[in-house]
């Protein structure tokens, strides 16, 4: 019989190890499905702990008892991690609405330069997706589509820096076409009040759900959703500064002025997408406002709203080019089931004369719409109990897609720019934060002569 002292040797390992787990320096944008998960993790990891000192109270051989400390001691650990949504929710209230990636955990901490005792938390991220892609027209492709990591640091207790490193296609070389190297953010928050806080650097344009949270397990499908891609040009960044808050009631906000898009990389098929300026050498002669208001005072419930203008011919003599992009969308998450939906409406004014004057430049007329617009409505279920750890979930999208949806006068749309798709798949979550997925897309355009080939994707991804 295991004697009381030993008993009580264990318990206190566990709540001493706890107890020395610092709290760390956590930036956090919560959604509802990582903190859903991490509650029920929390809640079998406290089963464990109960049936563990049920087997403590038993006979135990010594070599039992050395297994079981090593099991409370790993316990432990896992019970203070699983507490982090309570501590996303407190750095959420104090820093207002952060980056896409949820959880950073300190793992180093160094005293200050002035040799203060106070301590500097050093967090760290990090997501990765591999993808497998086939369709009708060209040969299987294998992609270790992206490796990302995210560090952070704290300067006291109200300054702090966020940075996103993302490395595309595996291989980067000098002059050729392949991977690339982006620093998609980079910048400091000044924490001034829940409700107003002051942000500047490299930003993520906070426009529809995927260009902040695209993070693998975050969405279903293996590639990110047609309208994000060719309506909102995801991921889209660039250097900026402006503020952000809770207003507190399930709301808030981020208004930015940012780097504007560049009309001359417009085109007809991929719409705004190629104007990013993406931090090089970008053109600040005039400064674009870019805005977000959330809701999520109703538990599973997230209505967002988004809105950007800028003058996009800065690269064209006497055209401004101004544009506009508008978004809402939604996501809800009852029980088993959850819905997501997104509409998006682009506007550019001088479209005729972007269009002439690139064809008297390249001699090509890029065929530039003045209205693209798109949407999609999903719906998915959750096929396996809470209560487990491993998750199934099985979906179905549809999205309508036109970057030819009006033109200006005296340039005809090219109808195999106006499409559609149809998405089945599953995604299986062998642990929260790791997600394997399979989809089929039924691809559709509008043109009687070009046809667009189905296809079905395969792809692995995960976050820490």
């Amino acid at each position: 019989m295991v004697c009381r002292v030993c008993q009580r040797g264990i318990i206190w390992t566990i709540v001493l190890l706890s107890s020395l787990v610092q709290p760390g320096f956590l930036i956090a944008d919560t959604t509802e499905d990582r903190l859903a998960a991490l509650e029920q993790r929390l809640s079998r990891l406290e089963q464990n702990v109960e049936r563990l000192l049920q087997r403590l109270s038993q006979e135990t051989q010594p070599e039992e008892l050395k297994q079981a400390k090593a099991e409370a001691q790993s316990l432990a650990v896992e019970l203070e991690q699983a507490k982090e949504p309570e501590k996303v929710k407190d750095a959420s209230t104090q820093a207002g609405p952060a980056p896409a990636q949820e959880l950073v955990t300190t793992t180093q901490s160094s005293a200050p330069p002035d040799g203060s005792s106070e301590i500097q938390n050093v967090p760290y991220a990090g997501y990765m997706e591999t993808h497998l892609n086939h369709d009708g027209l060209n040969p299987t492709t294998f992609d270790f589509h992206r490796f990302v990591l995210l560090f952070g640091h704290g300067f006291g207790d109200r300054i702090r820096f966020w940075s996103e490193l993302e490395f595309e296609h595996a291989f980067v070389e000098g002059r050729e076409i392949s991977g690339e190297v982006a620093l998609e953010q980079a910048y400091l928050d000044f924490l001034i009040h829940p409700k107003f806080n002051f942000r500047a650097g490299m930003l993520l344009a906070p426009v529809g759900i995927i260009n902040e949270r695209h993070e693998p397990p975050s969405f279903n499908g293996v590639e990110r959703p047609f309208v994000d891609t060719f309506i909102i040009p995801s991921t889209w960044f660039g250097s900026g500064g402006g503020f952000v808050g809770d207003l507190g009631k399930g709301f808030a906000y981020k208004a930015y002025l940012m780097t504007s898009l560049d009309a001359t990389r417009f085109s007809a098929e991929e719409g705004f997408r190629e104007g990013r300026q993406n931090g090089f050498f970008e053109s600040a002669r005039h400064m674009a406002p870019v805005a977000r208001l959330e809701y999520r005072g109703v538990p599973g419930l997230n209505v967002g709203a988004s809105f950007w203008t800028g003058r996009t011919g800065f690269n064209l003599r006497n055209i401004k080019g101004q544009a506009e992009i508008a978004e809402l969308d939604s996501r809800y998450r009852k029980g088993p089931f959850e819905w997501r939906g997104e509409f998006a409406f682009n506007h550019l004014n001088n479209a005729a004369e972007i269009n002439r004057a690139l064809q008297r430049q390249t001699g090509v007329n890029p065929n530039i719409a003045r209205a693209m617009r798109g949407f999609y409505v999903e719906g998915g279920v959750h096929l396996f109990p809470t209560r487990l750890k491993h998750d199934l979930v099985t979906f179905y999208r549809y999205e309508n897609f036109d970057t030819q949806y009006r033109m200006p006068a005296g340039f005809l749309p090219l109808k195999q720019f106006d499409r559609s798709a149809h998405i089945v798949g599953i995604t299986y979550y062998p642990y929260p934060d790791v997600a394997l997925k399979f989809d089929y897309n039924f691809m559709r355009n509008a043109s009687e002569v070009i046809r667009i080939p189905n296809r079905w994707n395969f792809g692995v991804g995960w976050w820490f």
